[in-house]
């Protein structure tokens, strides 16, 4: 939990505006963020590139792309390793999360309510599966993350 503590107070200050009328600038409050985080990998941020997916946040390089892709630095797009290095830090990561998220924005448990529950399924399952069952190990993870941190979510 430590390092979801550090995760969130690093990118509350990195985070980037995006504009529009309907949805918030940062759909992602910090809170949901690092709870997504622990859910999804135990926030590890020492773990690199397995298989198709990188980084903390675990992202694919669809998931990186239809966040827009972020990058490091000044580092272009199109270059080869700009998914990797971006998916691998945390502060990149968590822009490319914020975005995609921004872009599938929908409620997805039906609630009527667009909140962290609805990330979370986006960010599991994707933009167009988040209806579906979350599976019962990630669920429990992102639970018990909500219940230690506390507070509100929105």
């Amino acid at each position: 939990m430590l390092k979801y503590i550090v995760f969130v107070a690093l990118s509350v200050f990195y985070f980037i505006n995006i504009s529009t009328q309907d949805k918030p600038n940062l759909p992602l409050t910090p809170k949901c963020l690092g709870c997504i985080c622990e859910a999804i990998s135990g926030c590890n941020t020492t773990r690199m590139c397995s298989g198709d997916v990188c980084g903390a946040f675990r992202l694919t390089w669809a998931y990186w792309a239809d966040g827009d892709k972020p990058t490091v630095g000044q580092q272009a797009s199109d270059d080869p390793t700009a998914y990797a290095n971006c998916a691998n830090d945390p502060y990149c990561a968590a822009a490319a999360v914020q975005k995609y998220m921004f872009k599938f924005y929908q409620d997805c448990n039906g609630d009527n309510v667009v909140d962290c529950h609805d990330f979370a399924a986006i960010h599991k399952l994707g933009g167009y599966g988040c209806h579906a069952p979350l599976p019962d190990f990630y669920t429990q993870r992102f639970q018990q993350c909500k219940e230690f941190i506390g507070g509100s979510f929105v």
